[in-house]
């Protein structure tokens, strides 16, 4: 039979080159396209991560977005150079997301990538030297130094910088490194390595031999006149008893019980391993400590709870969102936990978002009792390897719940049931940089259309467009009216700062009013809660003699003093200088503090109330890891009798102690120039207020403004929710705000002021020529007007909802920045773009 020739070009022998679009973590408009490398074919998969070469040196981590047989007409494709991911830590859900969210927000996709990916997924590249094969050692002139390194490099293949300046005990190597390479001696490279490491146990166990019971016994016996081995074997057995049942011994015991173990012989235990009695393995552990949920753990909801549940079940058959409007300590918990459960049940996952870190710790030791080690927490306080951790558990589905702020979002869920948005009016949950600028509460919405799950939002004092969009029916509304367990809701009170003034009862920034109802609660043993939204000692320092104030040399701020510190510091760019002993304009030495923050407030109740204790919570005193649950922890354990904070202090926690709550300088809130300024006045003061009282306590709430008679505090007394939005809403309407119009800030950046006057000035009038005059407001300087050197201008761009092509506007607006920031004299201007805008 003749064999039939192929040709070495017939279809059937030709090799398909694939190629693969990718998302790489920098602002660059499109995905990017790679050859895929033979031994990848087959393994690489949309979604996985891989490492790529981007410009001339940049190594990035990067995700793939499309496998294809298409090469890019503009440029020779490079080759991916390593896969990270066998199966896929992004799923084709989140890469639909993130090129959603980069068109809505006028963003890059790479730059929502780089805000999604936990900094642990990303590789990060080290400087290494190696020798050179063609360097020639016996013409150079080298140093004793230079000789040292290549003697190094001798015995090992490659050096980090850090080896390097560690073995000759010198701090700057890199003039020596570029000594050796202008030689030829040596060669730079980097390289790539992952950040994330896997948390790695040492444990010891018998070898498989002495399993035997026979052999063992033997051991034991020959080991009696050897007590230091003997000791560390026995205690193993005590701890790990093989006689009974040798599978025990595949898991061992920590190596650390042996050498943290003072009356354990660290050389006996190297003796026994040595000897192949024990060995040593490495097992691969979760950075979490394990929780079991408690057995009987149930909830139990009051009639009132258990008709909002039924209420928010019957709106979910008609609407993907719904909004739960429940007074402060109406029980909103107890119902998400009732919901969560019955999520969990049904096979899909839950999100529940937080807007601060704060909120977390409590919220989570009450979710703990009934979801166990099965909930995943997420935040910006865990470690990058914690993160990936949680990541991974989604993925893999040890997590199918997970308790997180607002980055939460981007977790790697494909079977959302539930997302549930607590405090959903709180502003903590909008990004403000680096873009993409999202609202996580949007976003919800957003993912519930993806997924097709249900979201519900919880508020005592719901944003003015979520409770819009629910009288409107666009949206589920359930309202919860009364307090757990008839508990009632506080008697709010007003301090007249002015009064008290010109009576002279004022002591420094505490009315009498305030300090006689501390007094009181303090001689019954109960806790009080103080707010005021400004931290450090004060706003500023001053001289008496020729009023110059403290500024800050980057930012058109006054500098904050802070006390313990001794600095006046910059709450916007972080700089920092220290306090002057006298003016430096006119050389008085009597400076003054100005205004009051929560440093100072403590400061002064120290001396006002000696044996109280007193604690502070805000940005300065919760920078460490675990510092907010060993606040909130000693607060509920009554070790705490006075607690000062910023606005961390009132986002839904409960203290059962508390019966006094004391609010400060708010009529700063209420006259800031936002249109937002009222709602948000109401709401913190709502919100604060909800920390006085609980169970068979009523609470007091007192209130110091200079003007009692201002409308908004009528309504916060009265807990009038339903007035605040209407006259809100009619106002929005009047103006063109939101919820009736989407609105886009454009800010405009430069170091010099009349370039950013003059681009923005251009930049409105191009807007205007297209949009109209009423849909541009600006430009115009926002009340700090200078940041980190940078001068700023402000332009509002309103878009009406209806019957308008939101994505052209979108489009037409970008080209007018490209217009701009390509002109010669404008290439260094930024313009940052914040679509829905707070």
């Amino acid at each position: 039979m003749k064999r039939q020739q192929v040709s070495p070009f017939s279809e059937e022998n030709e090799i398909i080159t694939h190629f693969a679009d990718v998302i790489v973590p920098v602002p660059v408009p499109n995905l990017y396209t790679y050859r895929v490398p033979e031994k990848m074919e087959g393994s690489l998969k949309v979604g996985a991560r891989v490492i790529v070469q981007f410009g001339q040196k940049k190594v990035l981590t990067a995700v793939v977005a499309k496998i294809h047989n298409h090469p890019p007409q503009a440029y020779q494709a490079k080759y991916i150079l390593e896969l990270l991911d066998e199966i896929p830590l992004i799923t084709q859900k989140q890469i639909e997301l993130f090129q959603w969210m980069a068109q809505y927000y006028m963003c890059h996709v790479g730059e929502v990538l780089n805000v999604a990916l936990p900094s642990g997924l990303k590789i990060s590249s080290e400087s290494k030297i190696q020798l050179n094969p063609q360097g020639d050692w016996e013409g150079a002139a080298l140093t004793e130094r230079e000789m040292l390194v290549l003697g190094l490099l001798q015995e090992k293949e490659s050096l980090s910088y850090q080896e390097i300046s560690q073995e000759l005990d010198i701090k700057n190597v890199y003039q020596l490194i570029k000594s050796l390479v202008t030689k030829e001696l040596i060669l730079v490279f980097e390289e790539v390595k992952e950040k994330y490491q896997p948390k790695v146990v040492k444990k010891i166990r018998l070898q498989r031999p002495y399993l035997d019971k026979p052999i063992l016994e033997k051991l034991l016996k020959d080991l009696e006149k050897k007590p230091k081995q003997s000791d560390i074997v026995l205690s193993y057995l005590r701890h790990v008893p093989v006689f009974r049942d040798w599978t025990l011994n595949e898991m061992g015991i920590e190596k650390s019980f042996f050498t943290k173990n003072k009356n354990l012989s660290n050389s006996s235990l190297k003796t026994l391993m040595a000897g192949q009695i024990l060995e040593e393995f490495e097992v691969i552990v979760s950075r979490f400590e394990e929780f079991e949920p408690e057995k009987h753990a149930q909830v139990q909801l009051s009639k009132l709870q258990q008709l909002a549940f039924n209420q928010i079940m019957d709106n979910f058959e008609r609407n993907n969102i719904v909004l739960l409007h429940g007074v402060t300590g109406s029980g909103k918990t107890e119902i998400y936990i009732e919901l969560i459960q019955k999520v969990l049940q049904s096979g899909s996952q839950v999100l529940f978002l937080l807007p601060e870190i704060a909120l977390t710790t409590q919220i989570v030791a009450r979710l703990k009792k009934f979801f166990g080690s099965s909930m995943g927490i997420y935040h910006s306080k865990f470690s990058d390897n914690e993160r990936v951790e949680v990541w991974q558990g989604v993925v893999s589905g040890k997590y199918n719940f997970v308790v997180g702020v607002r980055s939460s979002i981007f977790l790697p869920f494909d079977n959302l049931g539930l997302l549930i948005v607590d405090e959903e009016h709180e502003n903590s949950y909008k990004q403000h940089d680096p873009a993409p600028r999202y609202h996580a509460r949007d976003m919800a919405a957003v993912i519930a259309k993806q997924q097709h799950c249900k979201v519900l939002l919880g508020s005592a004092t719901p944003s003015i467009e979520s409770f819009y969009h629910a009288q409107s029916g666009r949206y589920g509304l359930v309202r919860l009216t009364e307090r757990y367990g008839n508990a009632q809701l506080p008697q709010i009170e007003l301090a007249d700062i002015r009064a008290e003034r010109k009576a002279k009862t004022l002591k420094s920034h505490f009315t009498s009013k305030l300090l006689n109802a501390m007094h009181a609660a303090l001689q019954k043993g109960e806790q009080v809660i103080l707010f005021q939204n400004r931290r450090g000692y004060a706003p500023y320092i001053s001289c008496r003699d020729c009023a110059w104030v403290s500024k800050c040399q980057n930012c058109d701020v006054s500098l904050t003093y802070h006390l313990h510190t001794h600095q006046l510091v910059c709450h916007y760019c972080g700089y920092q200088q220290e306090t002057p002993k006298k003016c430096p304009a006119c050389g008085s030495t009597r400076l003054e503090t100005v205004g009051h923050g929560t440093e100072k407030l403590e400061d002064e109740l120290k001396l006002l109330f000696p044996e109280a204790s007193i604690q502070r919570m805000d940005l300065d005193t919760t920078r460490q890891k675990n510092a907010y649950q060993k606040i909130i922890q000693d607060f509920e354990e009554h070790k705490i009798d006075i607690l000062i904070g910023t606005q961390m202090i009132s986002k839904g926690l409960d203290f059962d102690n508390v019966s006094l709550v004391g609010i400060f300088d708010i009529d700063r809130m209420i006259h800031f120039p936002d249109f937002r300024s009222i709602e948000r006045a109401f709401q913190i003061m709502t919100q604060v207020s909800g920390r006085a009282g609980r169970k068979d306590k009523v609470g007091k709430v007192i209130i110091q403004t200079n003007k009692t008679d201002q409308a908004v505090l009528g309504k916060v007394i009265q807990n009038d929710y339903l007035g605040i939005y209407e006259q809100e809403i009619e106002e929005r309407e009047q103006f063109m705000y939101p919820p009736f119009n989407r609105i886009i800030r454009l800010i405009i950046k430069h170091p010099q002021q009349y370039i950013t006057n003059q681009a923005a000035d251009e930049l409105a009038k191009n807007l205007r020529e297209k949009l109209g005059w009423e849909r541009i407001l600006g430009p115009e300087a926002p009340v700090i007007s200078r940041v980190r050197n940078l001068y700023l201008k402000n332009i509002l761009v309103k878009i009406e909802r209806q019957n308008i092509n939101l994505s052209a506007v979108k489009n037409f607006i970008q080209e007018q920045i490209e217009e701009i920031t390509t002109q010669k004299d404008y290439r260094k201007i930024r313009i940052v773009v914040d679509v829905d805008a707070v």
